[in-house]
C-alpha cells in the first residue's frame, strides 16, 4: 500500500515525495545463498549435459499393488552423493479432477532433531487427504528398471529407477517430466563441523568428469552461509543449516508456459536463463512489501501462486508445487519444449499433477484441489472509492454526496490508515469521526457501505487491548530466543500476532464482535493490508526467516502462506459477527494457494504511467488462470498524477476488472471522478454506469467461479485452446461466459485499436451495435477508439443479462426489470444465463437462489427464446431447498421482476410477429441492411418491449 522505510514514517517526511523501487532492499539470486547454490546446478548441467547425471535412484516399490482401499504407492531413495541419507517417494492418484496425481518426496529416518515443513497442504488445499482412486482404475506394474501407473481416461506416470525420472503420459505422449534434467536436489540435514567441502579442482575438472561420475562438490556446493547468512546488517541464525530444494519439471513440445502469479511480467512467461533471456534473474515467490514495484520484471510481489499451466494446441497441462518457502523459477524454452527449475529454501517435495487436457479442465481440477471462488456480496462487484486518506466524517459524507450530485454510482467507500488513533486499529480517532455510527449509518441509509483498514502489526502499548490480549494469550510471533518478536511498521514499535496458533483464531473473531468493537456496523467491512508481513526495519521489509510460528516452525517454511491465513481469519470474524451469518469481504495484499476462498485481492502499489497500466492486463489475467479471480488494480494508479487521458482509460478498463476501485497516494491530488469538469467527468462516469449496467454479467461470471473454478476474465488461450496464434495475447479477455470481449486502451493517444479475432463467428459492438462479419481465419479488428470509447465486443452466439436503470448503488437495483442482449451466431443460435441471489447471505448454499438458461434457436418460420430452470442438480446439501420450490423464499420475493425488454442482433429477416404464449407482445425492427448489412456496418436490430415475461418462470418468445 505505502512506503516501505520504516525513516519515512513520520507524515511531514511522506509529503517530501516519492521515489522508485529500491532493488537495493532485496535480494537477487546471486545475493541469497540457496538460490545461489541451486540454480548453479543449472548452471553447470547447462554447460556439460552429456556428463550430467542425477545421484538420486529409487528401489522396488515398498508395495506392488497399492494400500488396500487407496491408489497409493511409495519407494525408497537413496542419493549416490549421500549414501547414508534415507528419502521416500510417495504416489497419490486423486479420485476426484479426472486422475490428479500427488507426487511427494522427503528425508526419512534423519539422524539430525530437524525435519522439514510439510504442513503446506494443509493451508493451501480443501481437503489435506481428499479421497482415492480404487485400485481397479490405478494399477502399478514394476520392474527392476521402472514403475509404471495406468490410470484415468489413458493417463499413466512412469518412474524411472536409475537415474530417477518420472514422466506423465497422457495417450503415450509425455505431458510433465520430473528430473529431466537432472537438477533435482533435496539438501539433507546435517552438522556444520562434519561438512566438507572438496577444495583444489580446477575449473575443467569441475565442469567435465570422465565416465559421468561426480563428486559432492560438483554437484553441490556448501559454504558457510548454508549455516548463517549476513545480509546488510541482518543475520540469519538458520538453525537447521541447509534444507533447500531444487527440482526441474520440463513439458515436452510446449511452447507457452503461464502462471506464477504476482509478477509484473507477460502472461506467457518469457525466459530467465539461455540465449533469449529477457530477465536475468528467475521468476521469485516470496511475499513482500514493494515500494513502487518495476512494470516489467521477474522480482517478488505481493502474493505467490506456485501453480504453472503448459499449454499447446494438441493439450494442456498443469503444475501445482505445494512450498511456502522463498522460491525462484528459472524458464527455459528450447526445440524440446519448455524447462523450468524451482529452487526453495525449505519444505519437502509436494507437486499436484493437473491432467487437464485443456484449460477448462485446469481450472475444474485447481478448484476441486484449492477450492473455488467465494461468491461475495454482490454490492462488492461494484464501485468502490477509497484514498489514502479520508480525514473525517465531513469529509467522508462530502464525497458521498457529491457521487450522487453527479449523478455517478457508488458502493463502498474505503478509509485508509489515518482513521485510527496512532494506526491502534479498531480505535476511532474521536477528533475526526466523532460519531462513528452516526456516519456508517447515513451511508448505510443509500445502500452502501463502508471499509476501513486493519493491518496485522499491532501498536506495542500497554494501552491498547489488541496487544495486550495477543500478549497474555501468548499467541506473537517469537524470536528464536523465545521471545515475542517486535519490529517497526505504521505504529511505530509493533508486534505480530501469530495466525498458525490456534488459540489466535476465536480471539480475533471476538474483536469484531459487535459487542466488543462497539464502533462498527453491520455495513462496515474489512481491508487488510501489509500482510507479508511488512517489517519497515526487518531483511527485505519482512520478519527475519529465523523467527518462529506455531508448531516451532521458522518464517522461512510458512512466509508465503503468513498473509492468507491473516485474511481468512478476518474473513471468518465477519461471518461470525451476525446471525444469520453474511458474506464477507476483505480486501488482502498478500495471498497464497487458496486465497480465493476468502475474498479478494489488489495489485498493490502501482504507478500512475502507461507503462504500469498497460501491463496490468496480463498480471490479472495471470491471477485469474490460478484461481485468484477476485483481483483489481488502483484504478488511476496508486502514485503519481495522472492525466485526463490516462485517468479516462483507466476507468474504463476498470470498470472491466473483477474488483473495480480507485485509490491514490496521500501526496496525490484528489481525483475523484465527480472532480473534472465535462467531457471528462461524463467520460468517467460513462464507465462506472456502464459496469452498474452490467452488473448481472459480473455476478454471473462470479457465481460460475465459485462453482467450477473458472476465470472471471479468461485469457485468449482460455477461451480458444486450439490457436497458437491467441496463446501469448495478454491485453485483452472475455467476462467469464458472456461473450463480452475487452481490450483496454493503454497507448497514449491511440484513436485506432486492434483486437484479435480466433473464431468463425460474427462479433458485434457493444455500444453502437455495428456487426463485423464471420471470418473463416483468424484475423484482427481496427476500431475506432476516440477517447469516449474503448472496444467492447460481442461474440456471435450470446445471451446476457442487462440492467439499464443505473441507481446510486447497486443493492437499490435488486427489483429493476432487466434487458437480455442476444447476439446471434452465423447459424441463428445463442445462449446466456442468469443468476441471481439475494447478494448478501448465505441462503444460496441452501437452493435460495434464481438460476435461468436461456437459447435461442432458428426455425423454418423464425426463431424461439426459451428460459428453462438452469440450477438442476447444482445444490448439494442435503437441507438445499428445491430451486424455485415452496421454500426459496428468494424465489417468492423476486417473482415480481420482469425481463422488461429483449434486443436480439443479427436477425437475418425483418419478423412478420413476435408472440409470448400465444399474445402478440409490441416490437420494433432496425434493418441492418440500411447501415451495411453483410458488410462491416450496423447489425440488424429487433427490439422486443415489455414482453410480460417473468425472472422466475420459464417461457417462450416465439419469432415469426
Amino acid at each position: 500500500m505505502r512506503l516501505t522505510s520504516w525513516a519515512l514514517l513520520a507524515l511531514p517526511a511522506l509529503l517530501d515525495g516519492v521515489a522508485a523501487v529500491k532493488q537495493e532492499d532485496f535480494k537477487l539470486c546471486s545475493q541469497s545463498s540457496f538460490c545461489r547454490r541451486l540454480r548453479s546446478i543449472g548452471q553447470r548441467q547447462s554447460a556439460a549435459p552429456a556428463h550430467f547425471t542425477s545421484p538420486y535412484s529409487v528401489g522396488p516399490p515398498a508395495t506392488t499393488a497399492g494400500t488396500i482401499d487407496h491408489a497409493s504407492w511409495s519407494w525408497p531413495v537413496s542419493s549416490s552423493l549421500y549414501p547414508e541419507i534415507s528419502f521416500e517417494l510417495r504416489v497419490d492418484i486423486l479420485e476426484k479432477g479426472d486422475g490428479i496425481a500427488r507426487i511427494r518426496m522427503d528425508e526419512v529416518n534423519s539422524q539430525t532433531p530437524f525435519r522439514r515443513y510439510n504442513e503446506t497442504a494443509k493451508w493451501a488445499l480443501v481437503d489435506v487427504n481428499p479421497p482415492l482412486a480404487s485400485l481397479a482404475d490405478a494399477r502399478l506394474t514394476s520392474d527392476a528398471a521402472k514403475s509404471t501407473i495406468t490410470y484415468a481416461k489413458g493417463l499413466s506416470i512412469e518412474i524411472i529407477h536409475s537415474p530417477l525420472k518420472i514422466t506423465q503420459y497422457r495417450d503415450g505422449r509425455p505431458q510433465v517430466v520430473f528430473n529431466e534434467r537432472s537438477l533435482l536436489h533435496m539438501e539433507h540435514f546435517r552438522q556444520k563441523q562434519v561438512e566438507k567441502v572438496e577444495e583444489g579442482a580446477s575449473e575443467s575438472e569441475q565442469m567435465v568428469l570422465q565416465a559421468g561420475e561426480m563428486d559432492r562438490s560438483w554437484f553441490e556446493e556448501v559454504d558457510a552461509e548454508a549455516f548463517e547468512e549476513r545480509w546488510k546488517k541482518w543475520t540469519d541464525s538458520k538453525p537447521k543449516g541447509p534444507e533447500a530444494l531444487s527440482i526441474d519439471l520440463s513439458f515436452p513440445g510446449v511452447e507457452h508456459v503461464f502462471g506464477l502469479p504476482e509478477h509484473a511480467s507477460p502472461l506467457s512467461l518469457p525466459d530467465t536463463v539461455g540465449p533469449n533471456a529477457h530477465y536475468t534473474d528467475p521468476y521469485r515467490l516470496f511475499n513482500v512489501d514493494i515500494f513502487e514495484y518495476l512494470a516489467d520484471s521477474p522480482m517478488s510481489l505481493y502474493g505467490a501462486i506456485p501453480l504453472l499451466h503448459a499449454h499447446s494446441a494438441k493439450s494442456s497441462v498443469g503444475v501445482l508445487n505445494l512450498v511456502a518457502s522463498d522460491t525462484w523459477v528459472d524458464v527455459l524454452h528450447d526445440k524440446q519444449g519448455t524447462h523450468t527449475h524451482w529452487m526453495s529454501e525449505s519444505g519437502i517435495l509436494d507437486l499436484l499433477l493437473l491432467p487437464g487436457p485443456k484449460p477448462q479442465q485446469l481450472f475444474e481440477q485447481f478448484a476441486i484441489l484449492t477450492g473455488p471462488t467465494a461468491l461475495p456480496p454482490q454490492w462488492s462487484t461494484a464501485y468502490h472509492q477509497c484514498r489514502w486518506n479520508y480525514i473525517n466524517e465531513e469529509d467522508v459524507l462530502e464525497v458521498d454526496r457529491r457521487f450522487d450530485e453527479t449523478d455517478i454510482p457508488l458502493d463502498v467507500t474505503w478509509l485508509d490508515v489515518e482513521y485510527s488513533v496512532d494506526r491502534r486499529y479498531f480505535d476511532w480517532n474521536p477528533s475526526h469521526f466523532p460519531d462513528v455510527k452516526r456516519m456508517l449509518q447515513k451511508v448505510a441509509d443509500k445502500g452502501r457501505k463502508m471499509v476501513a483498514i486493519i493491518d496485522p502489526h499491532v501498536k506495542r502499548s500497554d494501552s491498547y487491548r489488541i496487544y495486550t490480549d495477543a500478549k497474555d494469550l501468548d499467541i506473537l510471533i517469537k524470536k528464536p530466543d523465545g521471545s515475542n518478536f517486535e519490529g517497526w511498521c505504521w505504529p511505530g514499535n509493533s508486534v505480530w500476532v501469530d495466525f498458525f496458533n490456534p488459540k489466535s483464531w476465536d480471539w480475533w473473531k471476538k474483536m469484531f464482535d459487535f459487542k466488543v468493537w462497539t464502533d462498527s456496523a453491520p455495513n462496515l467491512f474489512i481491508w487488510n493490508d501489509m500482510n507479508e508481513p511488512s517489517v519497515f526495519d526487518g531483511p527485505e521489509i519482512s520478519v527475519p526467516r529465523d523467527t518462529v510460528h506455531d508448531g516451532g516452525w521458522e518464517n522461512r517454511d510458512v512466509h508465503n502462506i503468513n498473509g492468507m491465513l491473516f485474511h481468512n481469519a478476518t474473513a471468518q470474524a465477519l461471518i461470525a459477527r451476525e446471525t444469520p451469518a453474511k458474506r464477507p469481504f476483505v480486501l488482502s495484499r498478500a495471498y497464497y494457494t487458496g486465497s480465493q476462498r476468502f475474498g479478494a485481492i489488489w495489485t498493490g502499489d502501482n504507478m500512475g504511467d502507461w507503462e504500469h497500466f498497460a501491463g496490468e492486463t496480463a498480471m490479472l489475467l495471470s491471477n485469474n488462470i490460478a484461481g485468484m479471480s477476485f483481483c483489481g488494480a488502483d484504478v488511476g494508479g496508486f502514485f503519481g498524477d495522472p492525466s485526463h487521458e490516462i485517468l479516462v482509460r483507466w476507468y474504463q478498463a476498470g470498470a472491466f476488472m473483477p474488483f473495480f476501485r480507485a485509490h491514490a497516494h496521500i501526496d496525490t491530488k484528489r481525483r475523484e471522478p465527480f472532480l473534472y469538469d465535462e467531457p471528462i467527468r461524463g467520460y468517467l462516469r460513462d464507465a462506472i454506469r456502464l459496469r452498474y449496467q452490467l452488473l448481472p454479467v459480473w455476478y454471473n461470471a462470479f457465481h460460475d467461479a465459485s462453482v467450477s473454478g473458472a476465470p472471471i476474465i479468461k485469457p485468449q488461450y482460455a477461451v480458444f485452446p486450439e490457436d497458437p496464434a491467441g496463446f501469448a495475447i495478454d491485453d485483452q479477455y472475455y467476462v467469464g461466459d458472456s461473450g463480452i470481449l475487452v481490450k483496454p486502451v493503454v497507448v497514449e493517444g491511440a484513436t485506432k485499436t486492434d483486437v484479435y479475432i480466433s473464431d468463425n463467428q460474427p462479433y458485434y459492438d457493444y455500444f453502437t451495435h455495428r456487426l463485423y462479419p464471420a471470418k473463416a481465419k483468424p484475423h484482427h479488428l481496427s476500431l475506432d477508439t476516440p477517447l469516449s470509447t474503448f472496444p467492447v465486443l460481442i461474440q456471435g452466439g450470446s445471451i446476457f443479462p442487462v440492467r439499464q436503470r443505473v441507481r446510486r448503488s447497486s443493492p437499490l437495483m435488486w427489483q429493476d426489470p432487466f434487458t437480455l442482449i442476444i447476439a446471434l451466431s452465423k447459424q441463428g443460435t445463442a445462449s446466456g444465463q442468469l443468476y441471481l441471489d439475494d447478494g448478501e447471505t448465505f441462503g444460496h448454499e441452501r437452493g435460495e437462489f434464481i438460476w435461468r438458461s436461456f437459447d435461442f434457436s432458428s426455425t423454418s418460420k423464425g426463431g424461439v427464446l426459451r428460459s428453462s430452470d438452469g440450477a438442476s442438480d447444482q445444490t448439494e446439501a442435503s437441507d438445499a431447498v428445491t430451486p424455485y420450490g415452496e421454500n426459496n423464499l428468494w424465489a417468492k420475493t423476486i417473482a415480481h421482476v420482469k425481463v422488461e425488454r429483449v434486443v436480439v442482433l443479427g436477425l437475418k429477416n425483418k419478423p412478420h410477429g413476435v408472440s409470448v404464449a400465444g399474445q402478440g407482445v409490441e416490437w420494433s425492427w432496425e434493418d441492418g441492411a440500411a447501415a451495411g448489412g453483410k458488410k462491416e456496418g450496423g447489425s440488424s436490430k429487433l427490439v422486443i418491449k415489455n414482453p410480460g415475461l417473468g425472472v422466475v418462470e420459464s417461457w417462450e418468445v416465439r419469432i415469426e
